[in-house]
């Protein structure tokens, strides 16, 4: 009989990457939870990150996402480090950009892997370095009238 870490689903996939995007328009969870369905994965782990009505003490009102004609290639690299570094069967993430309003849908990542705490550590990594990597620049329109950059 063979050994548990041998069978072919405690590996990453041969193509794991299922879903890369920038868009416009508002962002499905169940699209992209959908997306890292495999039937091999024991654990998927899904960030959601949301418009929030606050930063650094002020009220914010709404947002604008931008971002540089390379982000959807960005996004692609990081994916495949997380890909080479963890043993992902399927990974999708899917940014906002345009105006959005509080309680909008601004990112949506989701990694599953052949146990939980796996998915776990790639879902954070995934989404830590889109923050930190991917060119998206975040506008906020506060209450009181002002606005700020940020990543910019």
């Amino acid at each position: 009989m063979a050994h548990v870490n041998e069978h072919p689903g405690e590996r990453a996939a041969q193509d794991p990457i299922k879903l890369i995007a920038v868009r416009e328009t508002a962002l499905s969870v169940d699209e992209v939870f959908r997306a890292v369905g495999d039937d091999a994965a024991g654990g998927v782990a899904l960030f959601v990150g949301t418009v929030r009505n606050h930063d650094s003490g002020a009220d914010v009102d709404a947002l604008g996402y931008s971002c540089h004609p390379s982000a959807e290639a960005e996004m692609r690299r990081i994916a495949e480090k997380v890909v080479a570094d963890h043993p992902v069967r399927a990974l999708a993430a899917v940014h906002r950009v345009g105006d959005l309003v509080v309680g909008d849908l601004a990112v949506v990542v989701a990694v599953a892997c052949p146990h939980r705490a796996e998915a776990f550590d790639a879902c954070r990594k995934l989404i830590d370095d889109l923050k930190h990597e991917v060119p998206i620049w975040k506008h906020q329109r506060f209450s009181d009238g002002t606005d700020d950059w940020v990543g910019a």
